[in-house]
């Protein structure tokens, strides 16, 4: 029998939360730095050791403070005026500080860039997963799914699926997935796809898969779609199922 949901659960399709960028975690240590470079800009050697002294005393002040222990933001500070004096120290006599040009702090606004293009494209991934999810239930819900081919990307769809019905497994998107890839349907048409998906799917999916797969070799009029033994097989016992599968591909090896 088809499991859609958790038994006793609700029938009707669950709500899911409208996705948001997530927020970055509070790093103190780098607003310590940025505050630095704001107060640095402008400054020559002389005016950045004066900084720096005062960044020390202020150190020896807060060790004296056991509620300060965990304070990072402090050391960054003082780690940072330390890196900015060696800067000037090693640049020509007369040369102020300019984070414009100081070349630890491009690499940072690089890295934070990249970090958020890739945030960005996880979010967008995110709610590609959460779109296509809704519209497989809905074709469940019509009782089309079967004549829907895969996309790229509908294994992890299939995960979505399963958790928003609380980790529950879901049969008929198993089945379809199954199906779909022992008939080589849709994006399963390309070999590399087949492949990926041998690293995304579950075992008793792909067992179905590929037991779907050699009962066809073996019986060519056969329909992936009219056996559903193979199903029951593969969800039951997987391992028993590929041992089958390997004994029928030695009977009738694929050409």
């Amino acid at each position: 029998m088809t499991r859609m949901w958790p038994p006793g659960g609700d029938a009707h399709r669950p709500f899911a939360p409208r996705l948001a960028a997530p927020r970055e975690p509070v790093d103190a240590a780098r607003i310590g730095r940025r505050v630095v470079r704001r107060r640095a800009k402008g400054m020559d050697a002389g005016a950045v050791a004066a900084a720096l002294e005062d960044a020390r005393f202020d150190a020896r002040q807060a060790s004296r403070h056991e509620d300060l222990a965990d304070d990072v933001r402090g050391p960054a500070e003082l780690a940072e005026w330390e890196r900015i004096e060696q800067l000037l120290a090693a640049a020509p006599a007369g040369t102020v500080y300019d984070p414009d040009t100081d070349s630890v702090v491009r690499a940072e606004l690089e890295a934070d860039a990249a970090g958020a293009a890739a945030r960005e494209a996880d979010l967008r991934e995110a709610q590609r997963v959460a779109a296509r999810a809704d519209e497989l239930q809905a074709l469940r819900e019509l009782g089309t799914l079967e004549q829907t081919e895969p996309r790229a990307g509908d294994e992890a769809v299939r995960e979505e699926l399963t958790r928003r019905a609380g980790g529950y497994v879901q049969d008929d998107v198993d089945g379809w997935l199954a199906r779909a890839l022992a008939a080589r349907r849709g994006h399963y048409r390309d070999p590399a796809a087949r492949e990926e998906a041998a690293g995304l799917l579950t075992p008793p999916v792909l067992a179905h898969a590929a037991l779907l797969a050699a009962l066809v070799r073996l019986v060519p009029d056969a329909d992936v779609d009219q056996l559903p033994f193979a199903a029951r097989l593969a969800t039951s016992e997987p391992e028993a199922a590929a041992a089958l599968t390997a004994l029928l591909t030695r009977a009738h090896p694929a050409r």
